[in-house]
């Protein structure tokens, strides 16, 4: 196999130790020189010197957690960094050693078998790390407010069968007061505002249950706790504003597609960076982001076409955009969700139109143009014979037969 780097090296990279391997060919000889290293700054900086006075261009390891972070923070600058997904490193089977793991991986590197994963620049990095502490946080505050349903199930309060939001400005006036040592119920639904759905005997009935002073203290941790979450949540979204300073020009770009909202935007600009340039095509990004259809084929067979993992954080949240987008009427998105949810289904439609969506970021982001609509009626267009055939089929199925005159176009 023909070999793309003469000198290159490898790295194993643990918690405590990293074991490098530096490939150095000269002519025909290959020699290998392997190395163990602390992971302590001081053991790095001996890393950065050891692969210079071998003379090592290109430098691969494994994404391991986040045990190669500082290593690559120490090392870029130096060498032509790959960082490899370690689910596509596979070592050679029954020689599973730390030595022989770096030494693969080096035989890897020299022949540029490893495929380099997506490393944006620092800003997008430390963006990347404010959103998904954002999108942690609001799990966390998500399972706190589950927690007082269930408190309040154990003590026979229906609070969430009248009122939609029990953290909404009614229910947590009623959970203060309960907290505070109320338990009739007709004054605690005096709390509720008046623009409430349910009536007052309603909220009274729903109210009237056997709170405890064990109920009273649960509450107060889960009511405290969620607060004090939403507290950093809104710390942290302030920070992430100033953050994106720089790209405010991107984010309003962004925020022209429908269904993406700030926090959207600033998600899509964390998770695939602003430089399209990295995908060739828009194919390319959603395969990355793993929203397009799986490829299993055997023996002529197709097995699956489940979409991958890929890119979590982004997924999900692309996911929930789509969501709100398809509901938009006459939009180019509304129409794909429907046109796909009648042949797979709605959840295969909201991915579809997800992906939609990430194809429309790609285009905004490569041309620097802001989002161009197309329309409800854009797939008719697009095959007008096809549509044709369809409609049809379809009158020929409820009985009816047609005549066919060319018209103008629309």
């Amino acid at each position: 196999m023909e070999v793309l780097y003469a000198r290159c090296a490898a790295l194993d990279v643990h918690k405590k130790t990293i074991v490098a391997c530096a490939r150095c060919a000269d002519g025909r000889e290959v020699h290998r020189h392997v190395r163990t290293f602390g992971t302590t700054t001081k053991g790095l900086l001996e890393l950065c010197a050891w692969l210079e006075q071998h003379g090592c261009t290109h430098v691969g390891m494994e994404a391991t957690g986040v045990y190669w972070k500082p290593v690559w923070h120490v090392l870029e600058g130096h060498f032509e960094l790959v960082l490899g997904n370690a689910a596509h490193l596979k070592n050679v089977p029954g020689r599973k050693t730390d030595k022989n793991d770096a030494m693969w991986l080096a035989d890897l590197m020299a022949c540029g078998l490893i495929k380099a994963s997506f490393v944006p620049p620092t800003p997008i990095q430390q963006l990347r790390d404010l959103t998904r502490t954002r999108k942690q946080l609001v799990r966390e505050s998500t399972q706190h407010v589950q927690r007082i349903q269930k408190v309040l199930e154990d003590a026979n309060i229906k609070l969430d069968n009248v009122i939609s939001d029990v953290m909404g400005l009614s229910g947590r006036a009623i959970l203060r007061a309960m907290i505070g040592g109320e338990s009739d119920p007709q004054k605690l639904a005096e709390l509720g505002h008046a623009q409430l759905k349910c009536s007052r005997e309603e909220l009274a009935e729903a109210l009237h249950g056997k709170v405890t002073d064990h109920h009273r203290f649960l509450l107060k941790l889960h009511l405290e706790t969620y607060e004090q979450l939403h507290r950093s949540i809104d710390e942290l979204e302030g920070h992430i504003e100033r953050h994106v300073g720089p790209f405010l020009e991107d984010v309003e770009l962004l925020k022209t597609i429908p269904g993406v909202s700030d926090v959207t935007a600033y998600v899509l600009m964390a998770e695939v960076g602003l430089d399209m340039s990295r995908f060739p095509t828009d194919a390319n990004l959603r395969s990355w982001a793993g929203l397009c259809p799986g490829n299993d084929e055997s023996a002529g067979k197709r097995k699956s076409t489940r979409i991958r993992h890929g890119a979590p954080w982004l997924k999900e949240t692309l996911v929930q955009a789509a969501w709100a987008a398809s509901r938009k009427r006459n939009t180019f998105f509304n129409a794909r969700y429907y046109r796909v949810r009648a042949r797979r289904g709605h959840k295969k439609a909201v991915v579809a139109v997800a992906a939609a969506m990430l194809t429309a970021a790609y285009h905004v982001l490569r041309t620097r143009t802001p989002y161009r609509e197309l329309g409800p009626k854009h797939y008719e267009r697009r095959d007008v014979a096809k549509t044709t055939t369809h409609l049809l089929r379809r009158l020929h199925d409820l009985g009816v037969e047609v005549q066919i005159v060319a018209t103008s176009a629309p």
